[in-house]
């Protein structure tokens, strides 16, 4: 049984780099051998196989190898290679099945702009990281060639704390929404996301598949969605409530805020509260009302917002907690002058002044 889930992943994992392809090419290759002289079938039994599936699409091949033998999945390796308008670009991801464990992830890219040829190659492994960048040129009877080296391979070098990797692509009847993750210590994960998967007879329900990959585990999460419709002038912030990420039971909603936009006249009012807080600077106040103007003075465009901020048990009158204050002035086509304001008023302090303008030329 735990092979033949061994045996699913592979085909999930290959197959996720490769069935969107209208070109779909590969191979298999597998010896067994067999040794009559052993007594013990398992030493008797020797299996090589190879699995190949590449998936070509314009200028760019996608390729997932995968090698097992008689003791079950050994080796996993998924290529990509391809062109990025002048850019050559190559990249290599390595893990060991067996552990399970993350091995190495190089890329390479490389270009040539006036003769002159650059490339670059970064390397990630369990003893470090490294990014080797060159470039080399001709001018007539002279040869010229430069390598510069970035980390030592010893440890995280060059500052280097995490890469995150998206692409979108369709997928059958679906876009999915797809990211890698590496850190100082390798692979972290891969993901594909379906979001907004329609249910005909429930054109107010919709779900989101976040199929997710680790080097140890994989996990299926389903996560429902409700359109409750357009809002005029007043919107609800509506939480859906349900339990489990499949299958998922559906135990109602909750309304945990509101908010009012109107324009009178060349003002725009707005109020908006959120009963679970984290509004404002500090993310301190759980409802604020603001008013905003932006008109032609006599120089150039003006703006202006004074919003005032609310905390849940103040000791100040209406429970306020913070006024702020915003101006912008354009004076010429060159010169935009700004101002902002912040009194707290729970504390009696006057926490902030800022007056700064900008120049052009």
């Amino acid at each position: 049984m735990k092979r033949a889930l061994v045996l699913s992943l592979i085909c999930v994992l290959g197959l996720g780099f490769s069935s969107l392809a209208a070109s779909l090419t590969g191979y298999w290759d597998t010896d067994v051998t067999i040794d009559p002289q052993q007594t013990n079938f398992n030493d008797a039994i020797g299996l090589t196989s190879e699995l190949s599936v590449t998936y070509t699409v314009g200028d760019w091949a996608f390729t997932s190898l995968t090698n097992l033998d008689e003791t079950g999945w050994t080796g996993q390796e998924f290529d990509v290679a391809g062109v990025l308008g002048a850019f050559t670009l190559g990249s290599t991801l390595i893990f060991d099945p067996s552990v399970p464990e993350f091995t190495s992830w190089k890329t390479t890219a490389s270009v040539s702009i006036a003769g002159v040829s650059f490339g670059s190659t970064f390397m990630l492994d369990d003893t470090g990281t490294s990014l080797d960048l060159t470039a080399s040129g001709t001018a007539g009877d002279v040869t010229v060639g430069a390598t510069l080296t970035l980390g030592s391979g010893d440890g995280c070098d060059f500052d280097f704390n995490e890469v995150i990797l998206t692409v979108g692509f369709p997928f059958c009847c679906v876009d999915i929404a797809s990211e890698i993750a590496f850190n100082c210590e390798g692979f972290e994960y891969v993901t594909f996301k379906a979001a907004g998967i329609a249910i005909p007879t429930l054109p107010w329900l919709t779900l989101d598949a976040t199929l997710k990959f680790t080097v140890d585990a994989k996990t299926l999460t389903l996560s429902p969605n409700i359109d409750f419709g357009d809002f005029a002038c007043i919107d609800l912030d509506i939480d859906l409530d349900y339990t489990g990420t499949g299958p998922i039971s559906v135990e109602g909603f909750t309304i945990s805020g509101i908010s009012l936009t109107c324009d009178i006249g060349a003002v725009t009012f707005t109020g908006v509260t959120d009963y679970n807080g984290g509004l404002g600077p500090n993310e301190a106040y759980w409802e604020y009302y603001k008013i905003a103007t932006k008109d032609d003075a006599c120089c150039g465009p003006f703006t202006f917002d004074l919003a005032f901020y609310f905390l849940d048990g103040g000791s100040k009158l209406f429970d306020i907690g913070l006024i702020d204050a915003n101006m912008t002035l354009q004076v010429a086509t060159q010169f935009t002058f700004n101002m902002g304001l912040q009194i707290n008023v729970e504390s009696s302090a006057f926490t902030q002044w800022t007056v700064g303008f900008l120049v052009k030329w």
